[in-house]
């Protein structure tokens, strides 16, 4: 019995152990996200399909996906984290999509700026290439002293950052001095 109970004290320190690292990564990402010189990608929130309906027009919410119940309140608690990492305003640009002008939305970060070079370029909707370029470009020039927020899609953030994010997934960037872009940190909100 006694074998069982310090066999399960060490697998509790250990998970603790375990865990303890992956929070100081996430308020390693935080401080960049804050420091200047990096921006935060982040895909939509949840939203139910894959992909767009047919009849999808950006001119009417009603003919494409869009956040669900979840995807909204996860939105919020994106946002929630952004004000309990003590960023309470940032510049916040967003794809045409209405998911992620919803998501962009209820961050509650402040204005949201609708931006093309940020809308999906999946189903041919787009030029890929061409759109990914145009964002380098535009970043290797953009404010950064303070943050800036971009919520895009999966097609995009995988084009320009070379990961594959979940829905509601942050990617942090670092711009270097030579105008490079990396990867600073992720943080996926449930």
């Amino acid at each position: 019995m006694r074998a069982i109970v310090l066999l399960a004290i060490s697998a509790a320190l250990l998970a603790v152990t375990l865990a303890s690292p992956a929070r100081a990564d996430d308020d390693a990402v935080w401080a960049a996200l804050k420091s200047g010189g990096h921006f935060a990608l982040i895909r939509h929130a949840l939203a139910p399909g894959f992909g767009d309906p047919e009849n999808f027009s950006l001119d009417d919410p009603k003919t494409q996906r869009n956040l669900s119940a979840e995807g909204r309140a996860q939105a919020k608690r994106i946002g929630a984290a952004f004000t309990k990492h003590t960023i309470l305003k940032a510049q916040v640009y967003s794809s045409e999509w209405r998911r992620c002008m919803d998501t962009a939305d209820l961050l509650d970060l402040g204005p949201v700026t609708p931006e093309t070079i940020l809308n999906s370029f999946f189903q041919n909707r787009g030029d890929g290439d061409g759109q990914t370029a145009a964002l380098r470009t535009w970043l290797q020039s953009a404010n950064l002293r303070r943050p800036m927020v971009l919520v895009t899609h999966q097609v995009n953030i995988t084009a320009f950052a070379g990961v594959y994010p979940a829905s509601g997934e942050m990617i942090v960037m670092r711009r270097g001095d030579d105008g490079e872009f990396t990867v600073a940190g992720r943080i996926l909100f449930k």
